[in-house]
């Protein structure tokens, strides 16, 4: 089935590569921005709502050791509970992250920012030009980065929004240097063409008839897990009911949704001080259950099935390049394969993926929400 659902899946190693250029292209003036706004006491705070939300999530640990004061909160608490967020007193760069750029909580969170903090400087990235962020970014303290048009993805599910807005953050904290950075998003275009290049068997994954998906990541890599149960649940209008956490924390709890109709995906790293913990709960979890599968993704330094011992049914997609070659962006391939996975499962399930929420829950740009002043 070809779709806008599948095309934008599977446009995301060239259009990484495209944004890459962009941003080079704009390197002087991203520059002057952030000499200008970002000093040792500026509070930077990632933001937006749903997959836009999980962006901040799975880079905040990565960006701490470049900008220090740096953290994820959504619109979606910011838009409640802004004063609890945002310290008044404090210079704040806000790093808007949305798709559309008209969605109510975007443009609210910036009202709020705006009314309650006396320095403030906004960067939106954006994949909308006509989208209300976007048309509004004409202050001096504003500075827009719009990716390429094809990144305003049609479909339902965020795809290549998210990914190639995650990159661009990146990105943005590796401005100076950015020349340096072409290798590694060349390898992590890639990792995620061999991602692609597995569909077939992550179709077959996907047509297993499961009814529960757990995916599992370790540091950054549960954001990335939060994004691909977000994925596979959306794009299944909520036939598969998924969770998301961390290999140490799945244990304490979490580990009750595990049944027999379950699929877990486990989200590895290449480090081996925490594949021991990664091999640890695989173990555990394959020991104690019946699965209907289980899906070990990996990069460059494959886990070692052997030390897992898995007997139950598994599938292993193993990239070429590790965190050697792709450095901070490494974890940006592993996303396909949630994407992928919510792509199948929705066919399977006889649904649209462009437009599979029969229920009506949600829809493309979020409606119904009335920000109060």
């Amino acid at each position: 089935m070809i779709t806008n659902t599948f095309k934008e899946i599977l446009q995301q190693p060239a259009v990484w590569q495209e944004q890459y250029a962009a941003m080079v292209a704009q390197k002087t003036a991203i520059q002057q921005f952030l000499h200008k706004y970002i000093t040792h006491d500026t509070d930077i705070v990632l933001t937006g709502a749903g997959t836009s939300a999980f962006i901040g999530d799975a880079i905040a640990p990565v960006l701490r050791p470049m900008w220090k004061n740096v953290r994820a909160v959504a619109t979606t608490d910011l838009i409640t509970h802004a004063a609890t967020y945002l310290d008044a007193d404090k210079p704040l760069l806000l790093i808007s992250f949305a798709r559309s750029g008209n969605s109510p909580e975007s443009v609210g969170a910036v009202n709020l920012a705006n009314g309650l903090c006396k320095q403030i400087a906004h960067i939106y990235i954006t994949c909308n030009k006509a989208g209300h962020l976007a048309q509004t970014a004409g202050a001096d303290n504003v500075l827009c980065l719009l990716l390429p048009d094809a990144t305003n993805d049609k479909s339902l599910a965020m795809t290549s929004s998210f990914s190639t807005m995650l990159l661009s953050c990146l990105l943005l904290s590796r401005i100076d240097t950015i020349e340096q950075e072409q290798g590694a998003v060349e390898k992590i275009a890639q990792n995620a063409q061999y991602v692609i290049d597995q569909q077939d068997m992550l179709q077959q994954i996907a047509s297993r008839g499961f009814e529960r998906a757990i995916f599992l990541g370790s540091g950054p890599m549960k954001g990335i897990a939060e994004e691909c149960h977000l994925k596979l649940q959306e794009l299944t209008d909520g036939a598969v009911v998924c969770k998301f956490d961390s290999f140490l924390g799945f244990r304490h709890g979490p580990k009750a949704v595990v049944n027999s109709k379950s699929m877990v995906v486990y989200l590895t790293n290449d480090d081996e001080s925490v594949q021991r913990y990664e091999r640890d709960l695989i173990q555990q979890v394959d020991g104690n259950n019946d699965l209907v599968a289980q899906v070990i993704v990996s990069a460059g330094k494959p886990i070692d099935e052997q030390k897992c011992m898995i007997r139950g049914a598994h599938w292993v997609v193993a990239m070429p390049n590790g965190s050697a070659q792709t450095g901070i962006y490494g974890l940006l391939p592993y996303v396909l394969v949630g994407q992928l996975l919510g792509f199948y499962a929705s066919v399977s399930h006889g649904l649209c993926p462009d437009t599979p929420s029969v229920s009506g829950n949600i829809s493309r740009v979020v409606e119904g929400v009335t920000i109060y002043e």
